[in-house]
């Protein structure tokens, strides 16, 4: 019985947590979303050049976001890297994401635990789905992702400046290493 209580009580002061959390997103200006989102054109692998990064991807080499649209209209999510170096062991998480925002299919709930589900903003993409920048409105995590493991600097540039004008700190992006032979 002692035991439940206290599993209880720590799911119960998770929850606590995360509702308490999920109230201070409320107070944050919404940032922008691409106007449409073709969900089709975002099958196959992104490869992130720079976040603002989770905790689980703070010594991520070679990361690469895979994504696969269901018959169920969810989008099937393989987010993997190497851990500390290039050569560092291989990792791998299956989040789903669940669409949210019809008909422009640009904000999600990106679920790697259930029942929790992250928000997912689609800021941009391209018109031929070659780059794509995925946000948070608390600004706390943002991805840069590309069909290739690279972005010109030109191109780099002007992806941040939209950043910088959204309100993210640009001290906190990080450029995700990529090797590929």
């Amino acid at each position: 019985m002692q035991a439940e209580l206290t599993a209880f009580t720590r799911i119960g002061l998770l929850a606590t947590a995360l509702m308490s959390m999920s109230g201070c997103q409320a107070t944050q200006q919404p940032i922008r979303t691409a106007e449409q989102v073709e969900l089709e054109r975002l099958n196959g692998d992104w490869y992130v050049i720079a976040n603002i990064p989770t905790f689980i991807e703070k010594q991520a080499f070679n990361a690469v976001e895979s994504y696969q649209l269901d018959e169920r209209g969810r989008m099937q999510t393989t987010f993997a890297f190497n851990k500390g170096s290039f050569d560092g062991p291989r990792k791998r998480y299956n989040p789903t994401g669940f669409v949210s925002d019809d008909p422009s299919n640009a904000v999600w709930g990106m679920q790697f635990i259930w029942p929790i589900k992250a928000e997912y903003r689609i800021m941009h993409h391209n018109d031929d789905y070659s780059e794509l920048v995925v946000g948070r409105t608390k600004r706390d995590f943002v991805w840069i992702m590309a069909r290739t493991p690279t972005l010109s600097e030109t191109r780099y540039a002007e992806l941040t400046a939209m950043l910088a004008d959204e309100g993210y700190d640009l001290e906190k992006l990080r450029r995700v290493p990529q090797q590929w032979e």
